[in-house]
């Protein structure tokens, strides 16, 4: 029996009544645009570090509370640290680079219910397209943290782990998993049913 997962109410799609090849050639445009923005703004960034979570988190919570303490500490070592840009997690992770007076960047990212840009950010950058912002996160970034988070966290988890099996992404990236409760339930059913029994992932 197959189970639903748990989506937002839907709504009706109102398509716009445009001439397709120029409703195309609109979207090429803006992506290509996004793309070169998103290039530069990156591009004075070289020790950098991503950090991923849930937008949820409150600031008297375990994980907001270590998500500011790693951020502290990546920030007194140089590093530039980069989110999502909104509340939670992220919020968290600007706040550390901030109190450490270090490098306090997002990559927003637009959405229906509009996401404000958290208090913390220094220098940000908006996008339409989330796989224009995962791409940008890929180069920009040497290392990742993923905090427990929602669809979002672990959408940019799996694009991050696919790039580096599939050697797309070229210099070495480290991976790291904050919250051991949450993730190994995840990490077992990979191993165990993903890996050792359907032989789904392929050993590098």
């Amino acid at each position: 029996m197959s189970e639903k997962l748990p989506l937002l109410p839907e709504k009706e799609l109102k398509i716009p009544k445009e001439d397709f090849l120029k409703t195309n050639e609109k979207r090429t445009t803006r992506i290509m645009s996004e793309f070169r923005k998103g290039l530069n703004f990156i591009s004075s960034f070289k020790k950098s570090v991503a950090i991923f979570g849930s937008s949820c988190a409150k600031p008297h919570e375990k994980y907001y509370q270590e998500a500011c303490k790693l951020s502290q500490i990546l920030s007194k070592k140089g590093y530039t640290v980069i989110t999502g840009g909104g509340p939670g997690i992220m919020e968290a992770a600007n706040r550390g680079a901030i109190e450490a007076n270090g490098e306090s960047v997002s990559l927003n990212i637009e959405l229906e219910k509009k996401q404000r840009t958290n208090n913390y950010v220094k220098k940000s950058v908006g996008f339409h397209y989330f796989f224009v912002r995962k791409v940008l996160f890929s180069l920009a970034c040497s290392d990742y943290v993923f905090f427990p988070g929602d669809y979002g966290t672990l959408n940019e988890f799996f694009e991050m782990i696919s790039l580096i099996q599939t050697k797309k992404i070229f210099k070495p990236k480290k991976v790291i998993v904050v919250g051991k409760e949450f993730w190994q339930p995840l990490f077992k059913w990979l191993k165990e049913d993903v890996y050792l029994k359907n032989k789904y992932i392929e050993k590098k």
